[in-house]
């Protein structure tokens, strides 16, 4: 059975250019950071209200050949630039925004493509993506988003068997939502709970390489509200503004209107 883990971060939407600094810093970081969840394929989908979606897909080149069929020379000296990530993601018909430039771990080779979505359920379009169904409904008061991961149509047998692989290997799907969650389906099979998000819109499911080359499903279920987080704070802090500005104007007036008092009794 996969291994289907919860995490909940606390994070604001942000700009697009400050998430793909988060991320490929993040990138960067765990090739070293022991303390940092290390993936042999992450999918990172930055969901909108409007259900357009940014996937930052980061993963070995043998996980991509394994899972995803994309025709990588798996010679793990092979020379890899960014030119060559983009042609083969845009050869699968991914709109691909960046490519970061390939890095090392365990003796693997590892690369990172930003991939943009008008609409996410037209995510099948990007073969690299196709392997999941997804669903968006919108309403005035939810937003109600499922994805089914099915099996990987990769080439498992193209991955040399010395790539390093020891079946602790995992794969990681994050969910990075636009506003608050009310539902989600997770479930933490050491203990057999469902996870509750605490704090933040950042859910993760997880399942060993060994799992998802066999096709084992995950099935992603999330409800949230329909106004994005970033347009809540952005009224909550006019708002206050606003309340602040008007303590203000009446305090000024309240000291002006005592000195007028006292200059008229001064006077007398």
């Amino acid at each position: 059975m996969g291994k289907n883990v919860y995490h909940s971060t606390v994070r604001s939407p942000v700009a697009k250019l400050v998430i793909l600094v988060l991320c490929v810093g993040a990138a960067a970081v765990g090739c070293t950071n022991p303390l940092v969840r290390q993936y042999e394929y992450d999918e990172q989908t930055y969901l909108e209200v409007d259900g357009s979606a940014t996937v930052i897909v980061s993963a070995s080149v043998a996980s991509l050949i394994a899972l995803r069929g994309l025709a990588f020379d798996p010679a793990p000296n092979t020379r890899l630039d960014s030119n060559d990530v983009r042609q083969l993601f845009e050869a699968a018909g991914c709109d691909v925004e960046r490519v970061s430039r390939p890095w090392r771990r365990h003796g693997r080779r590892f690369v990172q493509a930003r991939i943009h979505l008008d609409d996410v359920r037209e995510a099948g379009t990007c073969g690299a993506l196709a392997w999941s169904t997804y669903t968006f409904d919108a309403t005035e008061h939810e937003i109600r988003y499922t994805q089914l991961v099915g099996g990987a149509p990769g080439t498992p047998g193209l991955v040399p068997p010395d790539v390093g692989w020891n079946g602790s290997e995992v794969v990681g799907f994050k969910l990075h939502l636009p506003s608050r969650v009310t539902y989600q389906n997770v479930r933490r099979l050491d203990d057999g709970e469902i996870g509750s998000v605490e704090r933040g819109n950042i859910l993760t499911w997880e399942q060993y390489l060994s799992d998802r080359v066999a096709g084992v499903p995950i099935a992603m279920e999330v409800r949230t509200e329909a106004q994005s987080i970033l347009y809540r704070t952005v009224w909550l802090f006019g708002a206050a503004f606003a309340a602040a500005v008007g303590v203000l104007i009446v305090l000024i007036w309240y000291t002006m209107r005592r000195g007028r008092a006292r200059l008229r009794t001064f006077r007398q």
